[in-house]
């Protein structure tokens, strides 16, 4: 269902500590399903975020800008997905699935969602093969530990990274 002047609105919700290769090959081709696209940086206390809303916010429109996506729009939240969608006027929630994983939790996820508000509807993105095993928090220990994650982010996050891991300090020197 679009917005009330017609706009299809698209929600792809997500903490992106940090956003990762897989997030903006989603990000990239769920903005060409929607008139336009809602990045939803979301807080999420148990992922033990690396980086404050505010500038995972500001990281997200970064490398957005820089893939010159012109119908994308980042907004923090901090509440229940559905009424953010509701509050947005999206039709759509995307969502990126990498593995089986992925797929139980997001397909549980979609059910439950459809029950809050069923004019919503939830579409799963596979991750390009090559991307299918990034996740943020393996970006995370792997850069923590000092290994190289320039092939799982852009050059400006990977910088963002090594940055903050610089300020909380390395683990596992051997």
């Amino acid at each position: 269902m679009p917005a009330s002047d017609g706009t299809r609105i698209g929600v792809y919700p997500g903490t992106f500590d940090p956003i990762t290769l897989g997030h903006l090959d989603i990000i990239r081709r769920g903005a060409k399903l929607v008139d336009k696209l809602i990045i939803g940086v979301t807080t999420n206390p148990s992922k033990n975020p690396m980086f404050s809303p505010e500038e995972r916010m500001a990281c997200v429109e970064r490398e957005v800008a820089a893939q010159g996506i012109d119908n994308v729009t980042v907004i923090g939240f901090n509440a229940l997905l559905m009424k953010f969608a509701e509050k947005q006027g999206a039709s759509v929630i995307v969502r990126g699935l990498r593995a089986v994983a992925d797929f139980e939790y997001e397909y549980q996820m979609a059910g439950m969602n459809q029950q809050l508000n069923a004019r919503i509807e939830t579409i799963f993105l596979m991750a390009d093969v090559c991307l299918q095993p990034i996740a943020s928090k393996l970006v995370k220990e792997i850069a923590l530990f000092g290994g190289d994650i320039s092939a799982f982010v852009t050059p400006a996050v990977r910088e963002d990274v090594v940055a903050r891991v610089g300020t909380i300090g390395r683990l596992g020197d051997y």
